[in-house]
């Protein structure tokens, strides 16, 4: 996909997401009949109807993801909710009709979930959401998936994208991104080792995390609220879960927290956390040309950073 990208273009990757999903379902032994698009941003997701399945496509991918990083990547998040789940834990869990294991069809890896029906009349509460994330973290304290430290940062992806956008002053001001280098360059050692972090933040607990703004990833649905999309599930701090989420949310965490027993946000690995999130967002501008939509998606995060 290119800068030239048209919606035609765009309209047919989905389309060919939505075909090796049906093909790929119905080769699993799920009856298709109906196949429904239910979302298209970063991945194409599709109700296998009449079958209780969903199908999730990534179609917008960095270039470190490659098909073998993105099945681990994927196998991590089957197995995490898949444990969440047995748990009694409100998640989307992984589809009991198919095996819990992404799934090569036609160049994407996709993977199988059971259908909820969404709630289309309730609005998010963040507050609320985020309210209720220690709940969460304390089912995943012993959860035995094997995850890797910050993966969630994709620290691969970040440098990649510093890098690329040096050839993009379209996207990005060549002084904005001198300073985001610069800023990577501080924070990368505490992002690629544990150690380091740890020696920067002692008595900080490292644990499975979500990886992706918990309270900003519930599915409202008819029969209650799930927590979802754990794709970026990592081992990390708390607070990792509330980058960029601003002091609002990180007070109603704290208010969970308290109920929980758990310890409240600690406010350096919370500046630390935020600045690692920021300049995700920033490399994020690398997709545009593959999701151009994205680009307006991203100004009000840049705006706030500039000014900061």
């Amino acid at each position: 996909m290119t800068d030239s990208a048209q919606p035609q273009a765009l309209a047919r990757r989905s389309a060919a997401a939505l075909d090796a999903a049906v093909a790929a379902g119905r080769e699993l032994g799920l009856t298709v009949t109906d196949a429904e698009v239910l979302h298209d941003l970063f991945s194409v997701v599709v109700h296998l109807a009449p079958a209780p399945v969903v199908a999730r496509v990534p179609v917008v991918l960095p270039a470190y993801a490659t098909p073998d990083v993105l099945a681990r990547r994927q196998q991590a998040e089957l197995d995490v909710t898949r444990w969440l789940a047995g748990r009694g834990v409100p998640v989307i869990a992984p589809s009991p009709l198919v095996p819990a294991r992404p799934v090569r069809r036609d160049g994407f890896s996709m993977t199988f979930w059971q259908y909820a029906e969404e709630d289309r009349g309730k609005e998010p509460d963040y507050a609320a959401n985020a309210e209720s994330v220690p709940a969460l973290h304390a089912a995943l304290r012993d959860c035995p998936v094997p995850l890797s430290f910050l993966s969630a940062a994709e620290p691969e992806f970040v440098e990649d994208s510093l890098g690329r956008l040096g050839d993009r002053p379209d996207l990005i001001a060549p002084a904005d991104l001198d300073r985001a280098r610069r800023e990577w360059r501080e924070l990368e050692p505490l992002v690629r080792s544990r150690a380091a972090f740890e020696q920067r933040f002692p008595g900080i607990e490292v644990q499975p995390v979500h990886g992706d703004a918990p309270a900003a990833n519930i599915f409202h649905g008819v029969a209650g609220d799930l927590y979802s999309d754990f794709e970026l599930v990592t081992l990390g701090p708390v607070e990792w879960d509330l980058a960029g989420l601003g002091p609002e949310l990180a007070a109603a965490y704290d208010r969970g927290a308290e109920r929980q027993g758990l310890r409240p946000l600690d406010a350096d690995v919370l500046r630390f956390t935020d600045a690692i999130g920021m300049l995700r967002v920033i490399a994020c501008l690398d997709l545009v040309p593959q999701l151009p939509v994205l680009h307006d998606y991203l100004q009000p995060a840049l705006e706030r950073w500039r000014a900061g």
